[in-house]
């Protein structure tokens, strides 16, 4: 059995690459509508959206991130739904339940499935570590699957179907911490920080006034999947595949690992995180009109995909060393090659 050789050759990816391009700068301009700033976050939530990935955002209270969502589902055309995650949420709040109605015609009751605001294109999961584990499984289910399980019944949701889920880092008394396995699902740990002044300054110029902001759809659900198909079709170089894999792996302590390393982690990356940086760097390619991976593109993402899924030990937490800090480190650590992209 041979496999086909991925490229970019025909008229059909070529002109699909090129929408997707003008579709980014379109849904840009739609989001400086509402949004100010936040560049680098705004890029890597598309880019979540062009590979089909689900994602975490990290931020204190107050930085728009559910307006953030929000207006991209609307600039998107997409169906939205917002969760907010409490102590008491069961799963059946996410999923949906079975309830008994009386058929008007004949008078009978039967059981019939209400669904939940699982059922979107779009959810934004508002703090989800503010929840037990069992509903947070009832999302994570849905967001490895794409379908859940009611009563023994199985329902497809809707394609495209992302999960961006919120934690609140400054408020962790009474809260239940993602297990790394979970954490593990999330392409991307996207960090939201304050603005600089002047942004702050428009941020507070603009909701303090009216807004009479009407958004226009940039692109459709279906032209979000094809994009999520054509981002798997970019070919990608074996020295660019080995530089992502090495990143990853040096991650891990163990024999021929680097001192930091030895001395701060406790566990590192799966082969999960080598995945989505080239998936990510794939899509990042096409949205700057590229047809193929660059080191660049790797080493741009390795914060937002690695950052969440290296495990610090007790040494790193006493010494507040943060995980982005070991990444810095990763990054000179592991050479660049010199031949390949």
């Amino acid at each position: 059995m041979t496999t086909q050789p991925l490229a970019l050759e025909t008229a059909d990816d070529i002109a699909l690459a090129d929408k997707l391009k003008a579709g980014r700068e379109q849904i840009l301009e739609e989001l400086h509508k509402i949004i100010v700033g936040q560049e680098d976050v705004v890029d890597e939530v598309l880019l979540s959206l062009f590979v089909g990935g689900n994602s975490l955002i990290i931020g204190v209270p107050g930085l728009a991130k559910t307006l953030l969502i929000h207006t991209i589902a609307q600039a998107l055309d997409l169906k939205f739904s917002r969760i907010q995650f409490t102590p008491d949420l069961m799963p059946s709040d996410i999923t949906g339940t079975d309830l008994v109605q009386e058929d008007v015609e004949t008078g009978q009751r039967k059981m019939v499935f209400m669904p939940g605001p699982i059922f979107s294109n779009i959810v934004l999961a508002d703090e989800i570590n503010r929840t037990p584990p069992k509903t947070q499984a009832a999302l994570l289910e849905a967001m490895q699957e794409h379908r859940v399980t009611v009563q023994g019944r199985t329902y497809e949701l809707r394609e495209p179907f992302f999960v961006f889920a919120t934690q609140n880092p400054i408020e962790l008394e009474g809260t239940y911490p993602l297990p790394e396995a979970q954490l593990d699902r999330f392409m991307f740990n996207i960090v939201i920080r304050y603005s600089p002044e002047e942004e702050e300054l428009d941020v507070v110029r603009r909701t303090t006034a009216l807004q009479q902001e009407d958004l226009v759809p940039a692109v459709t659900g279906a032209d979000i999947i094809a994009f999520q198909q054509l981002v798997r079709r970019v070919p990608v170089s074996d020295p660019v595949l080995r530089y992502a894999l090495n990143l990853v792996r040096t991650t891990r302590p163990g024999e021929g690992a680097p001192d930091f390393v030895m001395e701060w982690v406790q566990y590192g990356a799966s082969v999960r995180a080598a995945q989505y940086l080239i998936l990510g760097g794939k899509a990042r390619a096409l949205v700057h009109g590229r047809y193929h991976v660059t080191y660049e593109d790797i080493r741009v993402l390795t914060h937002p995909v690695l950052r969440h899924r290296i495990l610090k030990n007790f040494h790193a937490e006493s010494e507040r060393i943060t995980t982005d800090q070991i990444v810095d480190r990763l990054l000179e650590a592991v050479p660049q090659p010199t031949s390949g992209m």
